[in-house]
């Protein structure tokens, strides 16, 4: 095997075992390269991570996230050029991941560095003699839109949507275990949604509940106080390292992420941002706080919606209709503070 799949640690290898239980070896030259290679730094977590404000501490990487998303692709339709659509969607990821959406205002459909894809996979010697040796057009591989297994508008379930729910469920916020995330998997089809689409989809109704459930409370998390005023917090602290010209823009494209912590924690910033670190409860007011920092915005709104039999889980399923209806009532109104200022 290769480099990268070499040096995963046990846990992940398991969970690729269930999402593709024969790994395409074609896939890995593609993965070993330099491009890839540097999203293996990069946690998927948007920089939670590194505070005590969120449980977890489990490194899942930006590239870890795409082979899973290759894997899935794959698995459902053995197909190349949608394999690899599914293994570059990322590849354009700076460190921090949508912390620069925020940073770039787009903190509501978080897609602004999406647009970079293309150049990365156009730049790459190593990418581009691969693609021309297997006959492949860039054209076919740089924009996973294209193919609705690997991406689809929300709530549609897609590679995409399905293997950030279930690693996040199963590695960041323990939501669930292998064998869930196996019965999960293994009641997933391609199914034809209500357009006359494709799209996966559930062949029984109480996994497909099951998966609502968790996805629903992933989803709450992922735009919840905490999470919103962590990202713009780092969203602003590398702004204002921009201005100070301490940093780049491209730099996050290129160091690690735990190159560029190093560079926050020499710069004056170090103080808020090792509060931030070390704290473990945001506060949050109706009314603006005074003398702090705080956070007042919504944020993107991630939630599945998936197939049971053809037919959306909310429209034959009064209780997974009610779990959806709850998550998109989350309320996102609060100033979210700490009692700390730049």
């Amino acid at each position: 095997m290769n480099n990268y799949y070499d040096n995963l640690n046990k846990e992940i290898k398991d969970y690729f075992k269930i999402l593709e239980p024969n790994f395409p070896e074609w896939l890995n030259e593609y993965i070993d390269t330099k491009e890839l290679l540097s999203q293996q730094y990069i946690s998927v977590t948007c920089g939670t991570i590194y505070s005590d404000l969120f449980e977890s501490d489990f490194f899942f990487s930006s590239l870890d996230h795409s082979v899973a998303v290759a894997l899935i692709v794959w698995h459902f339709t053995h197909d190349k050029k949608q394999t690899l659509s599914g293994l570059f969607h990322d590849i354009a990821t700076p460190a921090f991941k949508h912390c620069v959406d925020f940073l770039n205002g787009d903190y509501m459909t978080q897609e602004s560095t999406e647009d970079l894809t293309t150049e990365i996979i156009k730049n790459s010697k190593e990418i581009m003699n691969l693609l021309k040796r297997d006959n492949i057009k860039i054209s076919e591989v740089d924009n996973y839109h294209m193919y609705p297994i690997a991406d689809n508008d929300t709530p549609k379930l897609s590679a995409d949507r399905l293997e950030y729910s279930l690693s996040n469920a199963l590695f960041t916020y323990k939501l669930l275990d292998l064998n869930s995330i196996k019965e999960i998997y293994n009641d997933i089809e391609i199914q034809k949604n209500e357009e006359n689409e494709i799209e996966l989809g559930f062949k029984t109704k109480k996994i497909a509940r099951n998966f609502v459930d968790v996805t629903s409370r992933l989803s709450i998390i992922y735009r919840e106080d905490r999470t919103r005023y962590s990202m713009q917090l780092i969203a602003d602290i590398l702004k204002r390292l921009n201005d100070d010209n301490k940093i780049s823009k491209s730099d996050l494209y290129n160091l690690k992420e735990s190159d560029v912590i190093n560079i926050i924690e020499s710069s004056k910033y170090n103080q808020i941002f090792n509060a931030w670190k070390k704290s473990k409860k945001v506060k949050v007011s109706k009314e603006e706080p005074k003398n702090v920092y705080y956070v007042h915005h919504g944020a993107k709104v991630r939630y599945i919606d998936p197939l049971f039999n053809g037919v959306r889980i909310s429209k034959c399923c009064k209780i997974a209709n009610k779990m959806i209806e709850n998550n998109l009532a989350y309320d996102m109104s609060n100033y979210v503070y700490l009692d700390i200022d730049f």
